[in-house]
């Protein structure tokens, strides 16, 4: 069962001021998020928050009552000891929004709807819910701010400290040791070279700690 909302923090409030304006998607009218911006952002804010993708009896992805189908996903936001998962059901559907018939379904309309409806689970946790509900730009709160400000201060001393740590180890090499260093010590632990590009505070905090003990 997950723990009773801590009144001191409202993590849906800063999720929801989250200005998702430039990431909106339009489609026969209607308006869609980039499941992976919106992941993106969910995890900068809480980076140990996971999604979990559901299976039937059967182990696929999708549910049936023997004429359409329908997939259910979860994302559970976590805060230290705090979680809370919000499911989403949501039928897979052709590009006009209509049902597909079980026997039409193929394994990419099953992924388009996965990844549809993962991004309205995260939507109920704050993040573009105000796309579905048809308002315009969220009011950011004070708590919201400061919250934002500070990951934002963080992102940039971590960037900051990695950049020295990687100077000093790599100060003489070449061209080739760079790009050796940067596949052997660096990808692994981020997913990328360039780590001035890294967004994840969790992941640049676990490239400096290994970088310092190098």
């Amino acid at each position: 069962m997950p723990e009773t909302e801590n009144k001191t923090v409202n993590r849906f409030s800063i999720l929801n001021s989250i200005d998702v304006g430039d990431h909106i998607e339009k489609k026969n009218n209607l308006s869609y998020l980039s499941w992976a911006w919106a992941w993106q952002e969910l995890k900068k804010v809480y980076p140990d928050s996971f999604y979990t993708i559901y299976e039937n009896p059967e182990g696929w992805l999708y549910f049936t009552d023997g004429r359409t189908c329908w997939v259910k996903t979860g994302v559970t936001l976590v805060d230290g000891d705090y979680r809370l998962e919000h499911i989403e059901h949501l039928p897979v559907m052709d590009f006009k929004n209509q049902s597909i018939s079980k026997e039409k379904i193929t394994s990419m309309d099953v992924n388009k709807a996965i990844q549809r409806s993962l991004t309205k689970a995260a939507a109920r946790h704050g993040i573009g819910l105000y796309i579905y509900a048809g308002e315009d730009l969220p009011e950011e709160t004070e708590e919201a701010k400061a919250a934002r400000k500070a990951a934002e201060v963080e992102l940039k001393q971590l960037l900051e400290a990695v950049d020295v740590e990687v100077k000093r180890i790599t100060a003489n090499f070449d061209g080739v040791k760079k790009v050796q260093f940067a596949n052997q010590k660096i990808v692994p632990v981020i997913g990328q070279a360039n780590y001035k590009t890294c967004s994840d505070s969790t992941k640049l905090a676990a490239l400096l700690k290994s970088l310092k003990a190098a």
